[in-house]
């Protein structure tokens, strides 16, 4: 037991060695016609950049808050201690705010998700990263949005962009049926599933690029299955490139909350994913 301990000091003391320090820029807006937008896009439409410190030519995650896109921020306590991790090992985050409904329906929130990605695309060699390396990701209702910024090609095609531009997509908890909001606008019980054409599943096909789907054995009821059935529809389409993590001991929240710890092994799989999909 002392051996054991003394090795997961030292393995500690390593971690905490090799992480760097970040840089943070926050309050970017990034949607090119906020001058015209009325005061509620103008204070939503912004995004907070992590950035590594001195390191160039870095992966970077757009990462999607959660709340059932009804609440939450770029700031919530699971996003921060995740982006501050991440960017201290050399990936920079880019944390954004989208809108929310009921002020905004579906699409508006997943077109904002990616007008944020499109920004990253732009902007992130300016600031030292590598745009062929942007990944998408998110937590419970940011993971669905990530998924359908990835899956439906409309959301980026207006951009002048493909979701294959893209190098890889995380969604961790998501919802891979049609969003329980969504279903709520169109007057839909919250446990009466639906697959259509809000949902990522139906968008499932061999083409869609680099998937990992990262989801709690104690998730949510059937949120675990959505993650499973959104697989399974991938591997049907014999698509080459679509992985599933499952978080053992895990629930909705600390699927994604410890992924700010240097021992996880969710956070270890998105590390091998990024370098897996990465240009080389």
């Amino acid at each position: 037991m002392k051996n054991l301990l003394s090795t997961i000091l030292i393995l500690s003391l390593l971690a905490s060695a090799t992480a760097g320090e970040f840089k943070l820029i926050k309050d970017i807006s990034y949607a090119d016609w906020t001058h015209q937008a009325d005061d509620y896009a103008k204070e939503r439409l912004k995004l907070d950049l992590y950035l590594p410190k001195d390191k160039t030519d870095f992966a970077t995650i757009v990462w999607f808050h959660g709340g059932s896109i009804q609440s939450g921020n770029k700031t919530g306590k699971v996003t921060v201690p995740v982006a501050e991790r991440f960017a201290k090992d050399g990936i920079a985050v880019v944390s954004v705010n989208y809108r929310l409904s009921p002020k905004v329906t579906f699409p508006t929130y997943i077109q904002d998700c990616a007008a944020s990605v499109v920004w990253t695309l732009k902007q992130i060699e300016s600031h030292g990263g590598n745009k062929g390396n942007v990944f998408v990701s998110g937590h419970s209702a940011g993971g669905y949005l990530a998924a359908m910024v990835g899956l439906d090609p409309r959301f980026l095609e207006v951009h002048g962009h493909k979701p294959s531009d893209i190098a890889g997509y995380i969604p961790v908890a998501g919802q891979m049926i049609t969003h329980s909001t969504v279903r709520k606008e169109q007057g839909i019980p919250k446990f009466q599933p639906v697959i259509d054409k809000a949902a990522p599943a139906f968008h499932a096909s061999k083409t869609t690029p680099p998937f990992l789907c990262l989801v709690g054995d104690k998730d949510l009821a059937a949120r675990l299955e959505e993650n499973e059935l959104f697989v399974a529809f991938m591997k049907a389409q014999k698509n080459p490139h679509i992985e599933l993590h499952l978080g053992i001991d895990r629930n909705h929240n600390t699927i994604a909350a410890n992924l700010a710890n240097q021992d996880d092994p969710g956070a270890a799989r998105i590390f091998e994913f990024i370098e897996k999909h990465s240009m080389k």
